[in-house]
């Protein structure tokens, strides 16, 4: 059965404008010029304008209620408060927004202005992520961070004053320079700024961001070497973990907590593989086919049609070949193998963890029952845990997610040489 939210839609706002480049950021953002800011804007609005023809071309279904907005980045309040209302117009235009949809908007510290906050409450904003990563103020600024804690204090009494209760507070685990004694610092401030929910990453190392280039090559522009070591950050992380579960923010997703009903409900469509439309740069989508008319223009996309009832599509990370409208998404409509693989790795990012019961009714009692033996495997390893009903990842299967989760997949076909 269904939920209501199942059927309605959730929408992602990709800003990428940054007031300056994060060491640890992995993201499509970055500083440009504001004259790029209108430019990129209406190219949103014309995005929001067209979701409902695109959708129909490729044949899937985009459902008119919205239950939640998420401006991303980058830095949304960047943004003028004209350009951003205009954002929130089209959506309106276009789409059913319904009176309680979670409206969320990642903010910077020290970069939410009076008549921003204004704007974000015209629109209707009612939930704001802050992106703190530590209040420690030498490891802040040395990882690119513009903000120190007593700025984090200031915006944090300004978003209550205005009626914004529903705050998250993001965290990195790992940043150059931290150490136990201040990574218990940061988490006591995280405890005493009393938000409802907060947001744990441990430091990912790969070579989209600077700080990842600069561990991979042994330099020191960015102080890698002063990076605490994998188990290092692992405690780090165990520690957040029980700190925040005695305030009252328990662990629902490997990286999230949350006081009761105030989880993320945009987020939770990612793990719950509900629908969702991505708009801007980078921006992904996740929606389901359309069984009642499809108008695909390509026999090769009415093929992946006919055997699939989902589609991903992901917008380029180029920013000139967005503004110039010169690219189209990347289209790929998801095998029923492939979509049961998601149902797992997604799935066991909550802590409640993945339905049996729920699997079997999606894809049938003899595609489970396959996988559990994989399931049996890992839990004697200690890395699953199955009650027969649901099956999550314990504390150790958490640290080794992505281990975990390869468990699921299937290995990619070989493709034979041409000779």
């Amino acid at each position: 059965m269904c939920s209501a939210a199942d059927n309605a839609l959730g929408i992602y706002l990709s800003i990428p404008f940054c007031r300056s480049k994060c060491t640890y950021c992995n993201f499509a953002s970055g500083v440009y010029p504001a004259t790029d800011h209108v430019r990129y804007v209406d190219r949103l609005v014309e995005d929001i304008g067209r979701a409902n023809p695109w959708a129909a071309e490729i044949g899937a279904e985009l459902p008119r209620e919205v239950d939640t907005i998420y401006l991303g980045g980058g830095t949304p309040t960047l943004l003028s408060p004209e350009l951003l209302l205009l954002i929130f117009d089209s959506i309106r235009a276009n789409f059913n927004v319904h009176p309680d949809a979670e409206i969320t908007v990642e903010c910077a510290p020290g970069q939410l202005p009076a008549a921003m906050l204004e704007t974000m409450m015209t629109a209707g904003v009612n939930r704001v992520s802050l992106g703190v990563q530590s209040f420690v103020d030498e490891e802040a600024h040395s990882s690119g961070r513009l903000h120190n804690r007593s700025i984090v204090e200031d915006d944090l009494r300004s978003l209550r004053a205005a009626g914004i209760t529903n705050l998250s507070i993001d965290l990195i685990a790992g940043l150059a320079g931290q150490t136990f004694a201040s990574w218990e610092d940061t988490l006591a401030a995280l405890v005493g700024a009393d938000v409802p929910h907060a947001s744990v990453y441990m430091l990912e190392v790969d070579e989209d961001s600077r700080l990842g280039r600069e561990l991979l090559q042994h330099r020191s522009r960015y102080r890698a070497e002063l990076v605490p070591g994998d188990d290092a950050i692992a405690r780090m992380y165990e520690r957040a973990i029980e700190r925040l579960a005695s305030t009252g923010l328990s662990q629902y997703e490997i990286s999230n907590f949350a006081r009761p009903g105030f989880e993320s409900r945009h987020n939770l469509r990612y793990w719950l593989r509900r629908p969702y439309l991505g708009v801007g740069l980078d921006a992904s989508s996740m929606l389901r086919a359309n069984t009642r008319r499809s108008t695909l223009s390509s026999r090769a996309a009415s093929d992946h049609f006919e055997s699939s009832s989902v589609v991903r599509t992901t917008t380029t990370d180029d920013l000139e070949a967005y503004l110039a409208g010169h690219s189209s998404p990347e289209i790929s409509w998801l095998s029923r193998d492939r979509q049961f693989e998601e149902a797992w790795f997604l799935g066991l990012r909550m802590n409640k963890g993945v339905s049996l019961d729920r699997l079997r009714l999606e894809f049938g009692a003899d595609r489970t029952a396959r996988v559990l033996m994989t399931v049996d495997r890992l839990v004697e390893v200690g890395l699953l845990i199955s009650d027969g009903s649901r099956v999550r990842l314990t504390a150790r299967g958490r640290l080794l997610s992505n281990d975990v989760f390869q468990e699921f997949l299937e290995p990619e076909p070989v493709t034979a040489a041409a000779h």
